[in-house]
């Protein structure tokens, strides 16, 4: 069974940076899914915020463009989100998601998640 376990949530000002960890457990071979990072804000629905694919092609949401890095380690089994000059939209739950199909991450449809990490950024 896979488990996604996120960390490095927390509360920071605006301007300030993050980065979270996801890191993954019951499988072979981290390369063999596609990893994304979504978030929830409150009363929202759960947006895509960046994926990366099995070949490291990353994309990213309009809104954290040019201020989020998304990268992968799959000796490690692990997926990275860096995130630079927060602001306080970027408040909520972050989760990692992972799928074998690209498609299936991009509708928000994986078929595993992990259990979230809260971000919380002040003015």
């Amino acid at each position: 069974q896979v488990q996604l376990v996120e960390s490095g949530g927390g509360s920071v000002q605006a301007g300030g940076s993050l980065r979270l960890t996801c890191e993954a457990t019951g499988y072979r071979g981290g390369g063999g899914f596609c990893l994304g990072w979504f978030r929830q804000a409150s009363g929202k629905e759960r947006d895509r915020v960046a994926t990366i694919e099995r070949n490291g092609t990353p994309s990213y949401a309009d809104a954290v463009r040019g201020r989020c890095t998304i990268s992968r380690d799959n000796a490690k089994n692990t997926l990275y989100l860096e995130i630079d000059s927060l602001l306080p939209e970027d408040t909520g739950m972050d989760y990692c998601a992972a799928d074998e199909m690209i498609a299936r991450l991009w509708e928000g449809g994986a078929r595993y998640w992990g259990q979230g990490t809260q971000v919380n950024v002040s003015t």
